[in-house]
């Protein structure tokens, strides 16, 4: 078994964990974000969207960790995932949309992102074809 194999089994079993672990409370705290971070929600429909999508990528991300060489075209879509939240939060970030504290959770998705990148990037091996 190439190196590459447990590597991006690792990186992408525990992003689905962190990401699992970060994201399921948030369906729960939608009145709690609005006292904290001030107006209310008033469009529940994206707020419970964007944490249905995310949620069923952490599934993706879990799927991918179990069968690597298999779902190895879905490393790239998993990096541009990461990399467009990032984009997007720095983005609100640099037009004073959002507080740069509220963008804490980008950092976390850059460093997955590049991690991501590492294991779709590693030389492919016998292993992987």
């Amino acid at each position: 078994m190439s190196p590459s194999i447990p590597y991006a089994r690792r990186v992408f079993f525990w992003a689905g964990i962190y990401g699992l672990v970060a994201l399921l409370p948030m369906c729960f705290l939608e009145a709690r974000i609005g006292q904290v971070f001030p107006p209310a929600l008033n469009h529940p429909e994206n707020y419970y969207g964007f944490l249905a999508v995310a949620l069923a990528w952490q599934l993706a991300f879990l799927a991918i960790s179990r069968d690597v060489v298999r779902f190895r075209p879905l490393m790239p879509v998993a990096v541009a995932a990461k990399f467009a939240f990032v984009a997007t939060v720095l983005a609100l970030v640099l037009q004073e949309r959002i507080a740069t504290a509220a963008a804490a959770p980008a950092v976390a998705g850059l460093l997955i992102g590049l991690l991501f990148l590492v294991a779709w990037r590693r030389p492919p091996t016998d292993a992987w074809a």
